[in-house]
């Protein structure tokens, strides 16, 4: 497989060569590393959400929008489709970086970082269980955060992946952005897979995967954002797989499993006191899978509640 940082330099490419036309904002910085604002001062739009969901799988899926609904409502919905589930999901697309900075005179900078800058690191267990660990001297991390990233940042990334800051490239896009609500709206596939894999599945054994996710309505309250995206996944995404083995873990697979299932992202961060790691890992999970096993049984998980998709949503 070719580096995955490379494939995902080529998107990054495109996107520097329509920033214009993208709505995104691109800086550099005094190292030489690239920030590009993607949805955190600069208002990016939907095309905009599709080319990042695309770096992140490092263009190892294919990605767009459809119409559909949620409790009746028209909502653009988002579409991810690939042959290469556990490269471009687990060792590209997940969210697996944590950046927590404390600042010498200011707040600090705390974001979290998906995309094959990942791959170069290797430190998760997925690159272990996957096989996969890439070499490449530029890459790419895009950073999840309601401030846009600076040296200390770029410099860390450049550290821990052995490139050079000029080669580092960084978009940038808050939560409560569209871009946000897009790229969240695209991981329905890679948080079946994750699941998958946390329930002792082997990734490797999962063939091909088609996610779709509801591309939650922006807001710009981190704290309902992150509640309203979560719940676009959680009760909303719908996650098709095909897989080699069969296995008895496929009912714990989907969000229904979790006992927290039914509550409101929200609250439940809210009560994890917004940490990340303070939540259920069983609660990041789609909502509805169809497990298809080669020459084997094709099972139904989950299901989605556009009931309370509604109330997250601000349906009326």
């Amino acid at each position: 497989m070719e580096s995955l940082n490379r494939m995902a330099i080529e998107l990054v490419d495109e996107v520097l060569d329509f920033a214009d036309e993208l709505g995104v904002v691109v800086y550099e910085l005094d190292s030489g590393a690239t920030v590009i604002d993607c949805g955190v001062d600069a208002e990016a739009g939907l095309e905009a959400g599709l080319l990042v969901a695309e770096v992140q799988t490092a263009g190892l899926a294919t990605v767009g929008t459809r119409m559909d609904t949620v409790a009746g409502a028209p909502l653009p919905h988002v579409d991810l489709t690939t042959d290469h589930p556990a490269l471009a999901l687990l060792c590209s697309q997940k969210a697996g970086w944590e950046l927590a900075f404390e600042g010498d005179d200011g707040p600090g900078f705390d974001g979290l970082g998906a995309g094959p800058a990942r791959a170069l690191v290797g430190q998760e267990s997925e690159f272990q269980a996957v096989g996969y660990y890439d070499e490449f001297d530029l890459t790419v991390l895009t950073i999840e955060s309601i401030d846009l990233p600076d040296d200390s940042v770029a410099e860390h990334v450049a550290d821990l992946t052995g490139v050079e800051p000029s080669g580092v490239f960084l978009p940038t896009f808050a939560t409560g952005s569209t871009v946000g609500s897009v790229t969240m709206a695209a991981r329905a596939a890679e948080l079946g897979v994750f699941r998958l894999f946390e329930l002792g599945y082997d990734p490797k054994d999962v063939l091909t995967v088609s996610g779709a996710a509801p591309v939650a309505p922006v807001s710009y309250d981190e704290g309902v954002a992150m509640g309203r995206t979560n719940d676009a996944l959680a009760y909303g995404g719908q996650v098709y797989m095909q897989v080699r083995e069969d296995s008895g873990v496929f009912d714990d697979l989907p969000s229904t499993a979790s006992d927290e299932y039914g509550t409101p992202f929200e609250t439940i961060f809210e009560e994890a006191g917004w940490d990340f790691y303070e939540v259920p890992d069983s609660v990041f999970a789609p909502a509805q899978v169809t497990v298809d096993v080669v020459d084997g049984p094709t099972r139904v998980v989950g299901k989605r509640d556009e009931e309370l998709l509604a109330e997250s949503f601000g349906l009326a």
